[in-house]
């Protein structure tokens, strides 16, 4: 028995035609992103890697995109779906993850603090300017000796009258000597509560992280607090908790799982296309056997983690995504971003070790993703929890 149906050609970049699954609206979203990486990341990131930097100006750019905290509702924010959201994070990362951590800190973890926890004042005063990139904020859990485990936090809030007395040290903090405003998370006799700390409040200072391998076009920092003094109303009022700050990283985590799915596609892209165009024995190295192994394997890669994030979209959309779920794809999405990029350079020969080409850059950066905002083991652990019923860590 026959079709008349004729079946549409394969297309290299979009094997499983996953763009037939996706609406317009999120199709012209994804593109929008894409064309901003295109034309805006892509020539001078590998500069910006190099040279360790990322230009101030760029939340300006990624503002008027509308990319900053573009999932959540009012205050100048787009009010788009998480899909949406996800699709823009994968186009963010496919340029590099410092941009696509960039927004994800801005938008999921600084800007989420906010709006699910602050009070409206805060969020009056803050959010506006931060969709637009005229501020910039950035999250402080994570400390020398606290990173896995933020419980055991050494961040101590007391009361002082009216005021509170906020003294401590957090580590590895994206954004953290650019930012205008951080969401920093301490103990205090109440339970865990998260406090605005203005950029220039006496106390509050700042360095950063130098000799990175990883993420270099990205600022990453140490925030000092030695008993800065903050008004009544720093606090975030609606949560005291670690309800607050992990609700704040299941948010950034979903976007790395469709961020990872960017970078491998990025991998894979320059691999094929390197392939095609590189002579040896008087052929294109891509008709040869071995390399189209490595070829297909990255291919099924990149759609496999595609469609994982896609459907994780669309649970979370529908209001059935659990955090189990996005440490599934954390874990599963990351590590084989890791997979495609390290195969990318083996393709790529010693043109892969340059920064000509975008692989080792890709590939240096996972080695950041796979640890930050959870290590691939402690996700491995939360999927293993959920599969067995048993905490392994608790």
């Amino acid at each position: 028995m026959t079709s008349s149906t004729a079946t549409a050609a394969i297309r290299p970049n979009d094997f499983l035609a996953i763009d037939h699954l996706l609406s317009d609206e999120e199709r012209d979203i994804r593109d929008t992103v894409r064309a901003f990486v295109r034309d805006k990341v892509v020539p001078n990131v590998g500069d910006w890697f190099e040279e360790a930097r990322i230009p101030r100006e760029l939340a300006s750019e990624l503002g008027a995109l509308g990319v900053l905290g573009m999932h959540l509702e009012g205050y100048g924010c787009a009010g788009a779906s998480a899909t949406a959201y996800g699709l823009a994070c994968m186009e963010l990362e496919a340029g590099d993850s410092g941009i696509r951590s960039l927004v994800s800190v801005q938008g999921s973890l600084a800007m989420f603090a906010i709006h699910h926890w602050g009070s409206e004042e805060q969020k009056q005063e803050w959010l506006p300017r931060m969709a637009a990139g005229e501020a910039i904020g950035c999250f402080g859990l994570t400390e020398p000796d606290a990173g896995s485990d933020p419980g055991s936090m050494r961040t101590r809030a007391k009361r002082d009258g009216e005021d509170w007395i906020l003294h401590g040290q957090k580590m590895w903090i994206t954004n953290g000597s650019i930012a205008d405003i951080a969401v920093v998370w301490a103990h205090t006799d109440e339970g865990v509560r998260g406090f605005l700390v203005p950029a220039g409040t006496p106390g509050f200072t700042t360095q950063d992280i130098h000799k990175k391998m990883s993420l270099r076009a990205s600022i990453t920092s140490e925030l000092l607090l030695d008993d800065v003094r903050l008004p009544a109303d720093a606090v975030l009022p609606e949560v005291a908790s670690l309800k607050g700050p992990l609700s704040c990283l299941n948010e950034a985590r979903y976007g790395i799982v469709w961020g990872a799915a960017g970078a491998a596609r990025a991998c894979f892209e320059a691999a094929l296309e390197y392939s095609k165009e590189r002579i040896q024995f008087d052929r294109p190295i891509a008709s040869f056997q071995i390399q189209q192994q490595k070829l297909a394997m990255m291919a099924l890669e990149v759609n496999r983690a595609t469609l994982l994030a896609l459907h994780l979209g669309r649970m979370k959309d529908e209001g059935r995504l659990r955090s189990e779920h996005v440490s599934m794809g954390k874990l599963g999405n990351v590590n084989a971003a890791l997979d495609v990029a390290r195969n990318a350079r083996q393709v790529l020969g010693a043109n892969g070790v340059t920064l000509e080409y975008p692989v080792i850059r890709h590939m240096n950066n996972l080695e950041s993703v796979v640890t930050y905002e959870g290590t691939a083991d402690v996700h491995a652990l939360v999927v293993g929890g959920a599969v067995t019923g048993i905490q392994a860590f608790r």
